[in-house]
């Protein structure tokens, strides 16, 4: 398989997918984030100083989605036809679980989206949080499923 963003010439070029066919594509995308127990009581009490830490973040996550194409030189700007960030507190493994779903109809995939939208929540969480916590880990950030498009469908 070769890689789609490189010319003949071996340069780096945004792929043309002005040929492509319209298909309603959607991607989700995990990612987690590592806290202390005082993070977790803070955020569960609402006592983080910075205010409400999992609706900023998700506000967050949504604008990164939108916004992809701005940060990853070879995204395609995309209409995005819905965006959610969703969260589960792990108390007992001291984590936050972050979900993304990105959804559209277009010519290319929607894939780089709902990962800036996982890794965007999880900055948000990290720079809220930082004040109690400096050691928070974000990790295993990745694409659940992917929906639509040529390369057909992909569940992890």
């Amino acid at each position: 398989m070769e890689f789609s963003h490189f010319n003949k010439d071996g340069k780096a070029y945004m792929v043309d997918v002005s040929e492509k066919n319209k298909t309603k594509r959607e991607a989700r995308a995990f990612g987690k984030i590592k806290v202390s127990q005082e993070v977790i009581e803070k955020l569960t009490n609402h006592q983080m100083k910075k205010g409400e830490v999992l609706g900023v973040a998700r506000v967050a996550g949504i604008m990164g989605m939108k916004k992809t194409s701005d940060i990853i030189p070879m995204c395609h700007p995309i209409f995005m036809s819905g965006c959610e960030i969703d969260f589960e507190i792990k108390e007992e493994l001291g984590e936050i679980h972050i979900y993304s779903t990105a959804k559209t109809v277009g010519e290319t995939g929607i894939e780089m989206e709902a990962l800036t939208g996982v890794t965007t929540a999880a900055l948000t969480i990290y720079d809220m949080c930082k004040s109690v916590d400096k050691r928070m880990i974000i990790s295993d950030i990745h694409l659940l499923t992917k929906t639509g498009g040529k390369s057909g469908d992909f569940k992890f």
